[in-house]
């Protein structure tokens, strides 16, 4: 009876420490770190950041900020992350750069662009190098800013609702071009080539045994598909659309 009385003292002393240890446990421990890195001109930004995500979002830590790009990759040579909170202008160099670079040199780090400059070419540009995702200073907040931080990390791309809008035009605006390029005839890329290629009207129609007239208004015909006014902008149409290809 008193070694049943004793045992039954050792587990009220043991379950009495268990409780303890789970009431003093801190809440919301994260079980992964996600160290980030901010890089941005703004030191106010960057403050206001670090203090909110501090308080409110544990499993995120801003271990350190850079105003420039070339800090920022003077930073990594030291300080570990996982991901880097990109903005796309810096006084050194833009974040498109930055990103291609970061590519090469750590390609296993994830890229979220913040900015309140996100015009249509300037996202086009820095989607193209391959980043993780894109947010809009003007409208996104902090939760919207953990949220996107999680996102990328577990694997997943994360745009804000006035970048998505964005991309869908940029999408939008390939799929017309693509439905234009498709539509040239055999002929009109033949003259769209030898245009390129520094040929006036004259010289293509002997070339093609057509008459300068009919080349004339095969080109009309190309520039209104495309929406251009001259065999300038042609050029550059072709050369930026895969169309001809610049030697090297």
């Amino acid at each position: 009876m008193f070694k049943k009385n004793i045992e039954k003292s050792k587990k009220n002393d043991l379950e009495e420490k268990t409780a303890k240890n789970f009431i003093f446990a801190p809440k919301n421990t994260p079980s992964i770190m996600i160290n980030a890195i901010i890089v941005d001109d703004h030191e106010l930004f960057c403050y206001g950041v670090k203090a909110a995500i501090a308080n409110h979002h544990p499993d995120i830590c801003i271990v350190a900020a850079a105003k420039t790009g070339e800090e920022f990759f003077r930073l990594l040579e030291t300080t570990p992350a996982h991901i880097v909170l990109l903005d796309v202008m810096l006084p050194d160099m833009s974040g498109v750069e930055i990103a291609r670079r970061l590519k090469k040199e750590k390609p296993e780090m994830k890229i979220l662009a913040i900015s309140a400059f996100h015009t249509q070419r300037v996202t086009q540009m820095i989607l193209e190098v391959g980043i993780n995702g894109f947010i809009s200073k003007e409208t996104g907040g902090i939760e919207m800013l953990a949220e996107a931080i999680r996102s990328v990390m577990s694997g997943l791309d994360y745009f804000g609702k006035d970048i998505y809008d964005i991309i869908y035009r940029i999408l939008s605006a390939k799929k017309d071009i693509s439905e234009i390029i498709k539509s040239f005839t055999t002929l009109e890329k033949k003259i769209i080539d030898l245009c390129s290629q520094g040929m006036k009207s004259r010289q293509i129609a002997e070339m093609l045994q057509l008459s300068p007239r009919t080349i004339e208004n095969y080109k009309n015909i190309i520039f209104k598909k495309i929406g251009i006014n001259s065999t300038a902008e042609l050029i550059h149409f072709s050369i930026k659309n895969g169309i001809i290809e610049v030697a090297d």
